[in-house]
Order: C-alpha cells, then structure tokens, then sequence
C-alpha cells in the first residue's frame, strides 16, 4: 500500500518530535503493508512555515536514518498545505512541494472555520493544470448537508478526495464516520490515507481503513484507494487515465439506502439508542 498524506517527519510540524518517535512511525507503516509513505507536513503560514526546500531537507536526513534502521520504507515528500492567498503562485514556482513533484498536490481546508474563496480555489488550481486532493473533508468541524455539496462539485470539476482510514473505523469518533461512509457511499473518494501524526496517538495505520472500506465499495475498489490511484499520482498520471470513483464516472454499484443507514448508524452510536428500533 501507498500512504499519500502522513506526518512522519521529526520536528518540522505537529508531528514526531524526535527521530525515535518517527522511526517507530515507520516501523509500524512496514508492518501495516506500507511500502511508500509521501511524509506531508504542514505549510501553514504563521505556524508552520515549510516549504519545499525545508521539507526535502528533513526528508534526505530521515531517508538516512531510515537506511540507517534497516526500515524498509521508501518516503517521498508534499505537503498538507492550508488554503493561503500565494497557493497557486507558490505552488507554480516549485516554493510549495506537491506530491512527488506532480501534479497532485494535499490541500487543506481550514478545520474550524468556512473558507471564503474555496471553490474559487479549486477552480483556479484546476485550470493552472493542478490536481487538490482534498484531505480529510470528513473530520472538519463545518461539515453538514449544505457545504457537503462543495465536496460533491469540487470532485465533478477534477478535485480528488482523500479521507482518513481511522475515520472509517472510529477513531476520530461518530461523526467524522457518518461523513466518511457517506462520501464513500456516494462514489466519491479517491485515496485513503493515514495523517498519521504518532506511533500510539495517531499511528500510521491503512490495512483497516481498506477493509472498512471495502464493506461500502468493495474489494476492487477499496484497493484503488490505497494502490492504483496513490501509484497514478506518484507517476503524475492525468486523472483521465486512471479509473475513477464509482460516483464520478466508474460502474456504480446498485444504490441502496445507505445514506439513512449510514446516518441511523451515526445517530444510534451518539445516542446509544437501537437504530433497527
């Protein structure tokens, strides 16, 4: 499997603080089925300032001690970069990494707050030639029935979705699992990924999110989201010669309602009460 957006690399963000904690990190990956992970940082202005130079040099020492370890794990780099006024112009002069160097790149909506320019963003991306992939839509606070549609228009015009594997299984709790079914359940997602932030708190962990997801899309598809497509990306693939989410073009599976069920399932796990009842 291929992880496309973690946060491996020690004490350049909110991540590992210290290089043991990153090697357990990627000692738990290999053990997972990871065989690449793309280490992605912050760039977030004021708070975490990476770019592209800063992040490739954490990267080059930590394929070192990787080495070093005898961890099988190859590493890449990009970045988990906040929606910022200079994106697209940062983005072109190479300042902020996209992934491997191609077309794809994470980016970030604003976890707490509605982001004003946001489908302006993507639309300008998209024609300057750039893939968003969007991270984790499902675990931000603003999410309901409304801005989801922003999701479901953003993947239309050509942006990817990327939703965290622990969201499928419960780690981040109810509601951030409602909205991941969901966006499976409507054919939507791209890529799993891990976020991963630490060995025990936030580990890098993929396999269970492939199998949750599996039970919505399948096995064929559910290995899209962690092989097929992650792969396309790292070789710069035009998304047109990659298969897509069932919702956005693939074979759809015969719709049921999933969509109640999902949300009786969110509503019986937040309440407690018998969702068959």
């Amino acid at each position: 499997m291929i992880d496309l957006h973690c946060h491996m690399l020690p004490g350049i963000d909110d991540g590992p603080t210290d290089l043991d904690t990153a090697l357990a990190m990627a000692r738990i990956a290999v053990a997972d089925g990871i065989t690449l992970t793309a280490c992605t940082p912050h760039i977030y202005p004021g708070l975490f300032e990476n770019d592209a130079n800063s992040i490739s040099a954490v990267a080059n020492a930590f394929r070192d001690h990787l080495q070093a370890a005898g961890i099988p794990l190859e590493i890449t780099i990009g970045a988990d970069i906040q929606l910022v006024p200079e994106l697209l112009e940062a983005l072109r002069s190479g300042r902020f990494p996209s992934l491997h160097g191609s077309r794809y790149f994470l980016f970030e909506p604003p976890h707490h707050t509605v982001p004003s320019r946001f489908s302006d963003t993507i639309f300008d991306v998209l024609s300057a030639g750039f893939v968003p992939v969007i991270t984790h839509p499902e675990r931000l606070t603003w999410l309901d029935d409304k801005h989801y549609g922003w999701f479901v228009e953003a993947a239309r015009q050509g942006a990817w979705i990327q939703v965290t594997a622990g969201a499928l299984t419960g780690r981040f709790r109810d509601e951030p699992q409602y909205w991941a079914e969901r966006f499976l359940d409507d054919g939507l997602v791209h890529l799993l990924a891990t976020d991963a932030h630490h060995w025990q708190r936030r580990p890098p962990l993929l396999a269970e999110g492939r199998e949750a997801a599996a039970k919505w899309v399948g096995p064929e598809e559910a290995q899209r989201l962690v092989t097929d497509r992650p792969q396309a990306t790292l070789s710069n693939l035009d998304p047109a010669e990659t298969i897509p989410p069932p919702g956005l073009g693939g074979k759809k599976k015969k719709k049921t309602d999933k969509h109640s069920l999902g949300r009786g399932r969110w509503f019986s796990r937040l309440f407690g009460l018998n969702s068959a009842g």
